[in-house]
């Protein structure tokens, strides 16, 4: 493989791209789906019959894991031609995975400006510069501890006593972080109280026991950003890596497979990121056909791993 350096130039890729009303629509589009597929989901988990019942696990789990990837794409402004939606859709869209719009935008931005650096620290805690094991990838996969820690930022957020661990950030920024976590908690509350009143069911087979599928299904979805990619570097063709994909998988990751393009220009709708690939396969470093392709090579880096350990 050539250099970078004796490669074409990109002429796109790092290009920017305000928000369209035909980019607004296509989102408003995926909220639709979203709201649809709850409803067949929710309608499949109340069934008596299991197998109908875990198949609405499994959706509802799936779309709680596409809503925080919308909710991704709300973190960085790209979803509307206004800012101001940006945040309501977004505290709405991670309510099912208990994920603060707010605390995750400051996290996910700094994200991109150290990503290659030391202070780089993603908000969803899977630190790809560490060695691949299948021990942490155990860990990653079934992390249903992080609940532990949001009931710890909705305790300190009541309290008065929130702050930010990774710097400084605006009083506003700190209100709102702290007003979404107090949400999430009253969430949590209402759902006991429903428990409590002898309708627990409704809240296990809609919101619980979906959330045991949807917190392995996200730690997949975001697993292929940066692992086994150059972290010593701040060249996004180095430090990140693309899937091509299907379709599907590009819907249900909502363009997150083309990770390359993204941080190349965060701020570019997502829709509009496909058109951006071609050069990516041309220039960049890591870049897999298919998630097959992508997990293969995890797994064979883990079971390299475990041979060295022995």
């Amino acid at each position: 493989m050539t250099s970078t350096e004796e490669r074409t130039v990109p002429t796109l890729l790092y290009q920017r791209a305000r928000v369209s009303t035909r980019d607004q629509r296509i989102f408003v589009l995926k909220l639709a789906v979203v709201v649809a597929l709850i409803i067949v989901g929710g309608a499949l988990a109340l069934q008596a019959n299991w197998l109908a019942m875990i198949a609405g696990f499994i959706v509802l789990g799936a779309v709680y894991t596409h809503a925080v990837e919308l909710q991704h794409q709300c973190l960085h402004h790209s979803a509307f031609t206004k800012a101001r939606p940006h945040r309501p859709v977004g505290v709405l869209l991670g309510l099912p995975l208990l994920v603060s719009y707010s605390h995750y935008r400051v996290r996910h931005l700094q994200h991109h400006k150290y990503l290659g650096s030391p202070q780089d620290s993603e908000f969803f805690g899977f630190d790809t510069r560490q060695p691949l094991t299948f021990r942490a990838l155990f860990r990653g996969l079934f992390d249903y501890g992080r609940v532990l820690v949001v009931i710890r930022e909705i305790i300190r957020s009541y309290r008065g006593t929130w702050t930010y661990d990774l710097g400084q950030i605006s009083d506003r920024r700190r209100r709102e972080i702290v007003s979404e976590y107090r949400l999430i908690g009253a969430v949590i509350a209402v759902t006991a109280v429903v428990c409590l009143a002898g309708f627990g069911e409704y809240a296990v087979r809609l919101w619980i026991a979906p959330l045991v599928f949807a917190v392995p299904m996200h730690f997949l979805v975001e697993l292929p950003e940066h692992i086994l990619c150059d972290s010593e570097t701040s060249d996004v063709l180095r430090n990140t890596r693309s899937i091509t994909g299907s379709w599907i998988s590009t819907w249900f990751t909502n363009g997150n497979n083309l990770h390359v393009e993204h941080h190349a220009a965060m701020t570019v709708p997502i829709n509009r990121l496909r058109e951006r690939h071609s050069e990516v396969q041309e220039l960049a470093t890591y870049v897999d056909h298919t998630y097959a392709a992508f997990f293969r090579r995890v797994l064979a880096e883990a079971r390299r791993n475990a041979g060295a350990a022995t």
